[in-house]
């Protein structure tokens, strides 16, 4: 029997051959990116001892405490009870989604806002600091980090709040900022972030498992590092600012990430899940689907609609029955105009205006949200088709950065819903 499929709107969508098997090997991505099951293959509790991948941690006189933060926070914390039982003595976490789904029953959850900071984010973030207080070095702390979590991690000097800081995201989303960019200026407006919660938990043993969504898979800007030592310092954010001309609110405050050794000494920062996993999945999906299939790139960027006509670019130049595979973070310059869309949909807008007969482009997010409520859209043939009955133009909605808009009229936006993993964009490039 069928797992039940991630992408909701599967069978409206897979209208022809080719876009069965794009979607097809969008599953595949998924699916290998999932994280109880990931997590099901790295941690077991055995002779009581808790084995994570190659490290043993005896339990003999120690409590157990989870700690979540992120998009992938209330999956991991639905696995992790599950695996652990009674060895679990407690847990928190904060995530994007309802917990009510997960059935938690030893984890305190908290719903926050993403991607704009809130209160409710800053009150979850206070009580994560309590919660971590009463630690002692005989304790041993499992936490999930995962993309999310530096817009979920707040933690000002007053009187900074949580829209100074909406502020700032917003100018540098609008120039274009990339992600280490962003994350550098995050680190020091958030006690939680940079190495925060290691502080916040010492003395006690911490294993960070983290799930990476940033190009590169750089841990320090993963969620904004909050269990890795930062090297960037409070000028190294002004200068990021500085760099795009973004002028601080008056309120805003930064703060020095913490720098002393032995916050870090005990703990043990390990990268479980990435775009890899989902590459080498699809890959595997497009080879068995009778496509020669390549990585093409692990770490995309760029302005959006111009990455996804590179894509489409190459797509021209190669034989049929090739599937190119992509993983990334585009960005989307605003400039004056703000419309509704998201990163992938933009791609996938950029390259329809250059997609010929037989080529798919599937450009789409491992969370299952682009910034709306689609995951991401297909460029083909079929999308043109749509488009031109509905008589609409790829290049305005394109200069006014309305891609969502574009296709949830022509009705080629993916629709997942939350994924509860996070490991950055993916695009599918297909030639039958």
């Amino acid at each position: 029997m069928r797992m039940e499929r991630t992408i909701k709107n599967f069978d409206a969508l897979a209208v022809n051959e080719l876009r069965r098997d794009a979607l097809e090997i969008a599953e595949a991505g998924y699916a290998a990116v999932n994280v109880g099951n990931a997590l099901k293959n790295i941690v077991r509790l055995e002779n009581n001892e808790i084995h994570i991948k190659d490290k043993t941690y005896a339990l003999a006189g120690r409590r157990v405490f989870f700690v979540g933060v992120g998009k992938c926070a209330f999956a991991a914390a639905g696995a992790i009870e599950k695996l652990l039982g009674d060895a679990l003595t407690a847990g928190i976490a904060i995530d994007v989604v309802p917990a009510e789904q997960y059935g938690l029953t030893k984890v305190e959850t908290y719903t926050g806002t993403h991607p704009l900071p809130s209160e409710k984010n800053a009150l979850a973030t206070k009580r994560i600091f309590e919660f971590l207080s009463d630690r002692n070095a005989e304790d041993l702390v499992i936490m999930i980090v995962s993309g999310g979590g530096s817009t979920l991690l707040c933690s000002y000097e007053a009187p900074m709040t949580c829209t100074d800081e909406s502020f700032l995201f917003k100018e540098l989303t609008a120039c274009g900022a990339t992600i280490h960019e962003m994350n550098t200026v995050r680190k020091h407006t958030s006690r939680a972030r940079g190495g925060g919660l290691a502080l916040a938990a010492y003395p006690a043993e911490v294993i960070s498992l983290i799930i990476s969504d940033v190009p590169g898979n750089d841990i320090e800007f993963i969620s904004s590092g909050p269990t890795v030592k930062d090297t960037s310092t409070v000028n190294d954010a002004k200068e990021v600012l500085a760099r795009f001309g973004v002028t601080p609110p008056e309120n805003a405050m930064f703060i020095e990430t913490p720098k002393e050794e032995k916050y870090f000494e005990r703990v043990s920062n390990i990268l479980f899940l990435t775009n890899k996993d989902a590459l080498s999945a699809m890959k595997d999906e497009a080879s068995r689907r009778g496509y020669a299939a390549e990585i093409v790139d692990e770490q995309f960027s760029g302005e959006a609609q111009e990455v996804g006509r590179t894509v489409a670019e190459k797509l021209h130049n190669v034989v049929p029955k090739t599937a190119l595979l992509y993983a990334g973070e585009s960005t989307v310059t605003l400039g004056e105009n703000r419309g509704t869309g998201g990163r992938n949909q933009e791609m996938a807008l950029g390259a329809l205006r250059d997609i010929r007969p037989g080529e798919l482009i599937l450009p789409f997010s491992s969370d299952g949200h682009d910034n709306t409520d689609a995951a991401g859209a297909i460029a083909d043939a079929v999308s043109l088709e749509h488009m031109n009955t509905q008589h609409i133009s790829v290049e305005k909605y394109l200069e006014a950065h309305r891609s969502y808009d574009f296709f949830t009229t022509t009705g080629d936006a993916l629709g997942t819903g939350y994924t509860g993993s996070n490991v950055s964009d993916l695009i599918i490039g297909l030639k039958n």
